[in-house]
C-alpha cells in the first residue's frame, strides 16, 4: 500500500478553499466574487510558500511560475480553474490547481532544463456570465469586445466586472498570454463520471473531448378547455413533445458513444384545465465523432417532426450552441500515459464527455488531460470526493512525467 501523506495533504487544501465561498453552508464561488478574493489569497500563500513566482493577470487569472536557469527554455504548463457552480463540491477545478502544487513541492529545488508554470484559471464554469471559458480564451487570445459585454443577472458588464475586481480589461489578452515557448500543458482533472468506477481504475488519459450540439425545440399545437376538447380532435403539444422526449432516449441507448439529453421543458400555458398549445424543450447531443453527433442529431430531428404532425402538431428548432470535437495532442497522450505506467498505474485512454479549459488550449499548444477517478461519478454536487490512492497515483504520474519524459517531450512538440 503507497504512502498517501501528500494526497491527504492536497486534499486537505483543497476542502479548505472549499470552505471560501459566496453562500454561506455550501461552496459557490462565481467569476470574481468576493469570495475569489479570498480565494486567490489562500491558493496564492501555498504558491509563494512553495517558492513559486505568483502573479495575477488581467482576467483573474493566478499564475505560479517555477523558472529555468534559461530564460529562452520551454515550458511546461499545469492549469485548471478556482471558479465554481452553484453548490458544488471540491475538486472540480481546484485538484488540477493543487495537485500539481503538490507534485512541485515534492521535488524540492531541483534544477530542471524547463520552465513549470501553474494556471489557475479565474473563469470557466460559465454560470455569472453564461458563458464559460473566458479566462481561457483570453490566454490563447481569442477575448473579443462582445464577451466583455456580456451581462450579468444584476446588468453588469463583464468589463464593468473586470475594472470593480482592480483590473484592466484592455490589458487581459496581453496579461493572460500563455508563456510564449509553451510545449505541453496539462489538465489533471476529476472524470465527472462512473467510467473509472465501473472500470476499478484510479486514472485515464483523454484522448478527445467530445463535440456537443445544442437544440431548442418548440412543439406548437392548440391550447383549448381541458373538459370540452374530445381527445380525437385535440392537438396537445405536450403529448407529442413528451413522445419524443421518451424516442430520444430509446435512440441514444442503442448508441455506445451517442448521449442525448432534454434537460428543460416548459409548457405553456401551463393550467391544469388546459390542453397544452405550447412546449418548448431542450435537447443536448453529444459523440467524440462529429459526422455521428451530426447525424444523430439530424435523425432526432426528423423524429420531432414526424411525431409532432401525427398528432396535428407543429415542430421547430432553434440551435444554441455547437462545439466541434477536440483531440488532444497524441505525443503528449502518450508520453503521460508512459508516465502513469512507469509509476505503476497503468492508465487507459477515455474521451471527456464534459467541457474543458483544455478544449480551448488544444488547438494553440500541446495539450493533454489526466482523469482522476470520481467515486459515485458524482461531480457538481455537495458530494463530490476523490480517493486518497488515486490522487496519490496521479501525483506519481506527473513526477514521473516531469523526471522522466517532460524534456525529451517539450524537445520534440
Amino acid at each position: 500500500m503507497p504512502d498517501t501523506t501528500r494526497a491527504a495533504h492536497t486534499i486537505a487544501r483543497c476542502r479548505e478553499l472549499a470552505r471560501i465561498t459566496d453562500v454561506a453552508g455550501e461552496t459557490t464561488r462565481l467569476f470574481l466574487s468576493e469570495a475569489t478574493k479570498g480565494a486567490h489569497a489562500l491558493v496564492s500563500s501555498w504558491m509563494m510558500r512553495a517558492g513559486l513566482h505568483v502573479r495575477m493577470d488581467d482576467t483573474g487569472t493566478l499564475h505560479g511560475s517555477r523558472p529555468a536557469a534559461a530564460a529562452d527554455a520551454p515550458t511546461l504548463l499545469f492549469f485548471s480553474h478556482l471558479d465554481t457552480v452553484p453548490n458544488a463540491g471540491a475538486f472540480d477545478g481546484p485538484l488540477g490547481v493543487l495537485l500539481p502544487l503538490t507534485v512541485l513541492e515534492e521535488l524540492g529545488p531541483a534544477s530542471l532544463p524547463f520552465h513549470i508554470e501553474i494556471v489557475a484559471f479565474s473563469e470557466e464554469e460559465g454560470i455569472r456570465f453564461a458563458f464559460p471559458f473566458f479566462s481561457s480564451l483570453a490566454a490563447t487570445g481569442q477575448l473579443t469586445e462582445d464577451h466583455l459585454a456580456r451581462t450579468d443577472a444584476a446588468g453588469i458588464t463583464l468589463q464593468q466586472a473586470l475594472q470593480h475586481f482592480g483590473l484592466n480589461p484592455a490589458l487581459a489578452t496581453e496579461t493572460a498570454a500563455l508563456p510564449p515557448n509553451t510545449r505541453a500543458a496539462i489538465e489533471v482533472h476529476i472524470e465527472q463520471g462512473p467510467v473509472l468506477e465501473a472500470d476499478d481504475k484510479p486514472l485515464a488519459i483523454v484522448s478527445t473531448v467530445i463535440g456537443q450540439s445544442r437544440l431548442r425545440l418548440t412543439f406548437t399545437g392548440e391550447a383549448n378547455h381541458a373538459g370540452t376538447t374530445p381527445m380525437p380532435l385535440r392537438r396537445d403539444a405536450l403529448v407529442a413533445a413528451a413522445e419524443w422526449i421518451a424516442e430520444v432516449s430509446r435512440f441514444a441507448a442503442g448508441y455506445k458513444q451517442l448521449v442525448a439529453t432534454v434537460g428543460k421543458v416548459e409548457v405553456l400555458p401551463g393550467a391544469v384545465n388546459v390542453v397544452p398549445g405550447i412546449v418548448t424543450c431542450t435537447l443536448d447531443v453529444r459523440h467524440p465523432a462529429d459526422a455521428s453527433r451530426h447525424a444523430a442529431v439530424a435523425q432526432l430531428l426528423t423524429k420531432a417532426e414526424h411525431m409532432a404532425a401525427s398528432r396535428g402538431v407543429r415542430a421547430s428548432v432553434e440551435r444554441l450552441a455547437e462545439q466541434a470535437s477536440v483531440p488532444m495532442d497524441p505525443l503528449l497522450t502518450e508520453a503521460l500515459a508512459q508516465a502513469a505506467a512507469r509509476a505503476g498505474y497503468p492508465a487507459d485512454e477515455m474521451f471527456s464527455g464534459a467541457g474543458h479549459d483544455s478544449m480551448i488550449l488544444a488547438p494553440h499548444v500541446p495539450t493533454t488531460m489526466l482523469f482522476v477517478r470520481s467515486p459515485g461519478g458524482r461531480s457538481h454536487h455537495p458530494d463530490e470526493t476523490v480517493l486518497e490512492l488515486d490522487v496519490e497515483a496521479a501525483i506519481a504520474t506527473l513526477i514521473d512525467f516531469i523526471q522522466h519524459s517532460a524534456a525529451v517531450t517539450l524537445t520534440h512538440t
